[in-house]
C-alpha cells in the first residue's frame, strides 16, 4: 500500500507559477512510476505528466509542454510539478498517482495509488 499527499494548490493569476508537492509514504517509492492528473469540473480525469523511478524519462501532456516540469526526489518519497505560465484552463483539481513498474504510462486505470488531490485555481 501507498498513501500520497499532494499539497502546493491555490490560487494564482494567469502566467503566475505554482509548485504542487506529493509525498509518499508506505512501500518503497523508489519502486514506483508517478504521475499527475488534473480533473476540471465536469471532465474526465487526464493525463499531465509522469516520471520513471528514477527520474530518468519524463513525458508530458502537449497542453503543458514547456511551461510543467516533473521531478521527484526519492530520498524524500516525493514527487513535484513545477507550474510555469498557468493559464485559466489550467484550473482543475490535481491528483498525483504512483504504479508499480518502470514504464511511464498515461490511462488512469495503469495506476494504482492515488492522493486526495490538490485544487488549482487560476484567474484571468
Amino acid at each position: 500500500q501507498v498513501q500520497l499527499v499532494e499539497s502546493g494548490g491555490g490560487l494564482v493569476q494567469a502566467g503566475g507559477s505554482l509548485r504542487l508537492s506529493c509525498a509518499a509514504s508506505g512501500r518503497t517509492f523508489g519502486n514506483y512510476a508517478m504521475g499527475w492528473f488534473r480533473q476540471a469540473p465536469g471532465k474526465e480525469r487526464e493525463f499531465v505528466a509522469a516520471i520513471s523511478r528514477n527520474g530518468g524519462s519524463t513525458n508530458y501532456a502537449d497542453s503543458v509542454k514547456g511551461r510543467f516540469t516533473i521531478s521527484r526526489d526519492n530520498a524524500k518519497n516525493t514527487v513535484y510539478l513545477q507550474m510555469n505560465s498557468l493559464k485559466p484552463e489550467d484550473a482543475a483539481v490535481y491528483y498525483c498517482a504512483a504504479r508499480a513498474g518502470a514504464v511511464i504510462t498515461y490511462g488512469t486505470y495503469t495506476y494504482n495509488y492515488w492522493g486526495q488531490g490538490t485544487q488549482v485555481t487560476v484567474s484571468s
